[in-house]
């Protein structure tokens, strides 16, 4: 029997990773449809699509990966491993082009380097995204390939006892999943981490000056900066975490992990899970859909709450 804290964590990782995977489904068939009826989406709305898809299967994943490896299927759940990398590294190199997206088009640089990517980057999200496919997919071949060698290193050990070889399979492996956390976690993190602090930093630049020219926190506008500020500050300190979680993982800290683990799964996907609920309350498109089926729903339910009284 799992003690009574671990059940409550478990309970509160399921029912968050149920409203994430609902609110990024949702996202997904609202901008699907008007992908599909407009047969073009504004390349912000395509940036986001794509990414609420990611985390859908991202949630998906973990809830299923963590739920097996807690009740003793261990051999199910290195089938999940490829893609999980894939999924994973997916998500972060969309995250960061989303937010490499709003710097360039929200912040106020009069460098010639900024106005060069506002031309730019509409045009190139295509690309993007097509790049992002492509080095996830790299992501997944170099996770098969360090399953394979792995592999090759237990059986080689059981049956010949030939530790060297095994030894110089653990460096090509250890090389390879080094390159991989470099390449598909690190650089878009980065990229990631240095687009959300200049876009604070214009923000906050820009919420000085109107601050100056026009003072008191009641403006509409100054309310916006603010808000947008905090939901940055906010994302960030949760995305960072679920780097660094990812960093501990792979880093075999198995103390944090069997202790913490359903505690730190809980924190960490939060962070994810409110940013789509920011995303959605943010576009006006999707606020707009929401409170349609919200009105609906509650209509349809003062319906039928009337006609049983009746």
């Amino acid at each position: 029997m799992l003690p009574l804290p671990v059940l409550i964590f478990m309970a509160l990782f399921l029912l968050e990773s149920l409203a994430a995977m609902l609110q990024n489904g949702f996202m997904v068939t609202v901008l699907s449809k008007e992908w599909v009826r407009c047969r073009t989406l504004p390349t912000g709305d395509m940036i986001v699509a794509c990414l609420a898809a990611s985390r859908f299967c991202l949630h998906g994943m973990a809830l299923l990966n963590n739920f097996l490896s807690s009740f003793g299927f261990y051999t199910e759940t290195k089938y999940f491993s490829i893609p999980w990398q894939f999924i994973n590294s997916l998500t972060f190199w969309l995250t960061a082009w989303l937010a490499l997206f709003y710097c360039v088009k929200i912040s106020f640089f009069s460098h010639r380097i900024f106005f060069w990517l506002k031309w730019r980057v509409s045009r190139s999200v295509p690309r993007l995204l097509l790049g992002s496919l492509v080095l996830s997919g790299l992501a997944a071949v170099s996770s098969v390939i360090r399953n394979m060698i792995l592999t090759r290193r237990t059986e080689t050990q059981s049956s010949q006892g030939n530790n060297t070889l095994a030894s110089r399979l653990q460096t090509v492996s250890s090389y390879i999943f080094l390159s991989h956390m470099i390449l598909m976690w690190l650089i878009p993190f980065l990229l990631f981490l240095v687009s959300i602090l200049l876009l604070m930093f214009s923000l906050c630049r820009h919420l000085r000056q109107m601050t100056d020219h026009r003072p008191g926190p009641s403006d509409p506008s100054t309310q916006a900066h603010t808000v947008a500020l905090k939901s940055l500050a906010f994302f960030l300190i949760f995305y960072t975490s679920y780097f660094l979680s990812l960093v501990i993982a792979v880093s075999n800290i198995k103390a944090l992990q069997s202790h913490w683990h359903w505690a730190w799964e809980v924190v960490i996907y939060a962070g994810i899970c409110l940013h789509s609920s920011i995303l959605v309350l943010s576009s006006p498109k999707l606020r707009k859909v929401l409170k349609k089926r919200l009105w609906r729903a509650l209509g349809e339910e003062q319906f039928v709450s009337s006609y049983q009284y009746q």
